[in-house]
């Protein structure tokens, strides 16, 4: 089966004690989800047209608990205290 993948970079962190408060909620939802964290960091190198920006790659057994990771009630909650402290580009993708 193909596993699913959260791919977030964040353009940019306005708050970085209201992010710690987000980690807080999130990791918790994230494990109960299935998820597991394979890349948090600041420390890119980027090339071509990429953008120096911290980037979060969380691995689900499946596209589907992927989905339903981000729509349960923990993780919202977990979005709602992170409200507008972080700009992020996330994406949910299928892996190959």
């Amino acid at each position: 089966m193909k596993k699913g993948y959260w791919v977030v970079a964040y353009r940019s962190i306005s708050d970085p004690a209201v992010l710690q408060e987000y980690g807080k909620l999130a990791v918790p939802a994230i494990e109960a989800g299935g998820g597991t964290a394979l890349i948090r960091t600041s420390e890119v190198e980027p090339r071509e047209s990429g953008l120096k920006q911290r980037l979060v790659v969380i691995e689900f057994d499946s596209l589907e608990r992927a989905v339903a990771t981000y729509q349960s009630a923990a993780y919202q909650a977990a979005l709602q205290a992170l409200g507008s402290a972080a700009e992020r580009d996330f994406r949910i993708v299928e892996g190959v």
